[in-house]
């Protein structure tokens, strides 16, 4: 049994145990990285396929003569034809649930980053701006303390009911949003309402037909003044540059996102540039802990073994 990792680079493989990975097969080919052009080559004698974020297309996994297994090292399998798949009646395997003490832990810091303007005082110190101060504190930019306002959360999945939690441990009080399935479950409330009523607001849904651009200029007309928005889940969930455009406007207080629409963002990206206040971007490592990573590796092994040992193959 031959298996390739189309993507090592997506997870530093050298701080992770991967003994158990490697011992899953008997033949294991590891790439950092696989250009389009490549795959075809790469994954035309394996058994398992193992990707991050490598596109397999129809054309792809047609070409692939023997294979039999495609792992996601992640949860979204949007990055894979699943119809193609399922027509070669190949089983594609996701992880899910490996990111649940880390996105939220980050979500948390984002959150309090942008109501304590942390990285705001921080630049301005370094910049020798509190060494000439005429007082013995900076005053500069408005501080929201967290506790008795309202924390809003829009997908109320795993990753958001554990934002929630730690909302509440700092004395907020948490508002739900209703489902986008349509599905009504007591302690939710309307978008609309959510939107009226938060004071921050946590992006936790999954990007979809009905949550795409989600936060658009109607979206945000309808926040509080000086409400925060935090997204780490999908990029784009957010109409970027209208979001950019409430930025500069003073509308919005300010937003934290791990998440873009592109990945890695073009240099000329709208919200990369250079005046737009009070937004903080981490590049898409809400998730990386190596504690999380370990248990995205081991969802990946337990996905094979279980195929191995299901003898459907």
């Amino acid at each position: 049994m031959r298996g390739v990792f189309l993507d090592t680079l997506t997870m530093k493989p050298e701080e992770l145990d991967t003994r158990a990975l490697e011992s899953s097969l008997d033949h294991w080919d590891f790439y950092e990285a696989t250009a389009p052009e490549q795959v075809a080559e790469r994954i035309a004698e394996a058994d398992v396929v193992i990707t991050n974020k490598v596109v397999l297309d129809r054309e792809l996994i047609d070409g692939a003569g023997k294979l039999k297994l495609i792992c996601i090292c992640a949860t979204g399998t949007n990055n894979v034809d699943l119809e193609a798949a399922a027509e070669r009646g190949i089983p594609v395997r996701n992880v899910q649930g490996y990111a649940g003490a880390s996105v939220p832990q980050h979500a948390l810091a984002l959150i309090l980053a942008l109501a304590t303007r942390l990285h705001q005082y921080d630049r301005d110190v370094k910049a020798g701006q509190w060494s000439n101060s005429p007082v013995f504190c900076m005053l500069d930019y408005p501080v929201m303390e967290l506790a008795g306002k309202n924390l809003g959360i829009v997908g109320y999945g795993d990753l958001g009911r554990r934002t929630a939690e730690l909302g509440r441990v700092l004395g907020m009080n948490i508002l739900l949003a209703e489902s986008f399935t349509g599905e009504k479950k007591a302690g939710r409330i309307p978008l609309e309402e959510l939107q009226a009523k938060a004071d921050v607001i946590s992006l936790h849904c999954p990007l979809s037909e009905q949550t795409d651009k989600l936060v658009n200029r109607e979206f945000l007309a309808k926040l509080k003044p000086g409400a925060l928005l935090v997204n780490t889940a999908r990029g784009g969930l957010i109409d970027e540059p209208a979001l950019a455009e409430a930025l500069r406007s003073g509308k919005l207080g300010g937003a934290a996102l791990d998440v873009l629409s592109v990945e890695p963002p073009p240099e000329d990206h709208p919200l990369l540039q250079d005046d737009i206040p009070n937004l903080i971007i981490t590049p898409h490592c809400a998730w990386i802990s190596r504690e999380s990573r370990q248990r995205l590796l081991d969802g990946v092994v337990k996905n094979i073994c279980d195929w191995r040992a299901s003898g459907t193959r």
